[in-house]
């Protein structure tokens, strides 16, 4: 299928363009270099289906960082083992402190995430904080290590209901490059992550790149087919994908391979092409232009006013942050922008009522 991207003609791109479902030789096609004249078509149709899909709506989020401590050795990573910074785990009643100041900024959705260290985050943990702020919050996700699957319908009873776990990249070579200790180094386990936690129960699964590691044209045919796959065996759960470019952060490590604001653009375009129904990312690694640009051109969810170091929207000076935040406008600011392009920025958009019966017997 990678041949497809390189050798894709005009006409297959214009076909895909004008197509209600382009499927995986349309991707190809919409990633493909022959695609990048009709990037402004692309963005055009791109907009429409979101429209249709999503109405002139923006959900907003933001992550409350719990840890910096991590086992795992990533060379990209500001969390990485190898990396000398300053390094905490929050306490429940600090845990707490950090979510409840971002409900008081409007938050209703809210995405709890910690470095990959079991023996300081673990399900015990999640479990205990989900179940402390299940009742204040309309929706709480996950991005934390891998899982097992009876691991993710436990912290799902206990109100967690969306888990987010990145490939980081597809590439297997890569990613053995990057992953150089610790349980991420199992490229298969974790490619199996979104699958376990859908068989969970997880109302909704996300699954992403970091843009920056390997030829973003692969890993956005990467996407495309993980996505299928999942969208084929567990069509009862709710997909989304993210696009997480990469930052400056501790340890200097320099992409290898850069990714571009158009490529970010084409990349987003494709993939909403191929499946209208996806959710899209669209976080605050990226600069408050960029984000204003693309409001209603395909994301759906944007963050607004985040940190990456764990306390940090408590504390002024927290340190050991993952990564440089690209976009530090508040979610008022960000809100502001939403509405100026015409759109609502929806801060909830889920209640537990609207489960089912049958999820309510799941979650008991």
């Amino acid at each position: 299928m990678q041949d497809a991207v390189s050798r894709a003609t005009e006409a297959e791109v214009l076909r895909a363009l004008h197509s209600d479902r382009p499927g995986l030789a349309g991707l190809a096609a919409l990633l493909s270099p022959a695609a990048e004249p009709h990037l402004a078509a692309m963005a055009k149709r791109s907009g429409v289906i979101t429209s249709q899909r999503f109405g002139r709506t923006m959900q907003m989020y933001a992550p409350v960082y719990l840890s910096s401590f991590c086992a795992n050795r990533c060379a990209y990573c500001g969390f990485s083992a190898d990396n000398t910074i300053d390094r905490r785990v929050l306490t429940f009643a600090e845990a707490e402190s950090e979510a409840m100041i971002l409900h008081q900024r409007g938050f209703s959705h809210l995405l709890l995430v910690s470095g990959e260290a079991p023996a300081k985050v673990g399900v015990d943990y999640l479990e205990e904080l989900a179940l402390r702020l299940r009742d204040r919050f309309a929706a709480l996700s996950i991005e934390v290590q891998p899982l097992a699957t009876e691991e993710y319908a436990r912290l799902f009873r206990a109100g967690i209901t969306s888990v987010a776990v990145y490939q980081e990249t597809y590439d297997r070579d890569i990613y053995k490059q990057v992953h150089l200790a610790g349980r991420k180094a199992d490229f298969d386990y974790r490619l199996e992550t979104p699958a376990r936690a859908a068989a969970a129960g997880m109302r909704e699964v996300g699954i992403g790149a970091l843009l920056g590691l390997a030829d973003w044209r692969a890993e956005g045919l990467a996407l495309g087919l993980h996505l299928a796959w999942l969208r084929k065996h567990y069509w009862r759960t709710g997909l989304t994908v993210s696009f997480p470019r990469m930052r400056p952060a501790q340890g200097e490590f320099k992409p290898l391979a850069p990714v571009s604001e158009r490529n970010l653009s084409q990349m987003i375009f494709a993939l909403r092409m191929f499946d209208p129904d996806v959710g899209l990312y669209l976080s605050t690694r990226e600069e408050a232009r960029y984000r204003d640009g693309m409001i209603g051109l395909g994301p759906t969810r944007y963050s607004a006013g985040s940190c990456t170091a764990p306390g940090g929207y408590g504390l002024e000076n927290a340190g050991g942050e993952q990564f440089e935040v690209g976009d530090n406008r508040s979610l008022a600011e960000v809100s502001a922008a939403i509405q100026k392009k015409g759109f609502d920025p929806v801060r909830k958009d889920w209640d537990a009522v609207f489960q089912t019966k049958e999820d309510r017997q799941q979650a008991a």
